[in-house]
């Protein structure tokens, strides 16, 4: 799996077909690292959206290799569009389903950091099961952590948020982060995601969390 274009756009400005990736075939076991011309740490954001937030961690931190994954198309192509208009040679971006992406085809010991913004929250009791965060799919997202890899957590579900913050302090392997080793500045979370500012806007309250995996 890889890029499907590598033809140069116009100067400064890669064609969107270099930003996006075709997603695993089945039960593939992807090399994140394959997809980028240089080696860096390698991130991953579920549900980029727009890819606000992609765009700004791309260009705050060019030592990183991103990975942004969004199922509705519209912004899919969207934010592949975005990134390629900015010229970013170190993110890119999938349409996959991101729950069988982690449990299938993300190798160990491969993220430097997981980032979580406003997974859909289901509200609705009988539709719980839908939610993305379960046990295994925690499971699976932690053995894809390095040693001293973050897993960020954002959303403006009480309730799913607090389930989130269940499972994820269950695991032996996650320590929470204090407010005083992480408080979330930085140009990327002060640009936030499309769902962060719209619910800022209406007031709504934001919740987060951040956890780093054993050394």
């Amino acid at each position: 799996m890889g890029r499907a274009c590598t033809n140069p756009g116009d100067e400064g400005v890669l064609p969107d077909e270099a930003i996006m990736l075709d997603a695993p075939r089945d039960g593939e076991v992807v090399d994140p690292l394959a997809w980028y011309d240089t080696p860096g740490p390698f991130e991953l954001e579920i549900g980029c959206g727009k890819g606000g937030f992609l765009l700004a961690r791309a260009r705050a931190h060019p030592e990183l290799r991103l990975l942004g994954i969004e199922w509705a198309n519209k912004f899919y192509r969207y934010g592949a569009n975005r990134m390629a208009r900015w010229g970013l040679t170190n993110v890119r971006v999938m349409r996959t389903d991101a729950r069988t992406f982690v449990l299938r085809s993300l190798p160990p010991t491969c993220l430097a950091a997981l980032h979580l913004y406003h997974p859909d929250p289901w509200p609705k009791k009988r539709h719980h099961k839908r939610r993305l965060v379960q046990g295994d799919f925690v499971a699976a997202a932690v053995r894809a952590l390095v040693p001293g890899a973050r897993w960020y957590v954002q959303s403006d579900h009480e309730e799913y948020f607090a389930q989130i913050r269940s499972l994820l302090s269950a695991r032996a392997e996650l320590r929470e982060l204090s407010d005083a080793e992480f408080d979330w500045q930085g140009a990327e979370w002060a640009a936030g995601t499309n769902y962060e500012i719209k619910y800022r806007r209406k007031g709504r309250a934001i919740f987060r969390a951040a956890y780093e995996r054993a050394r």
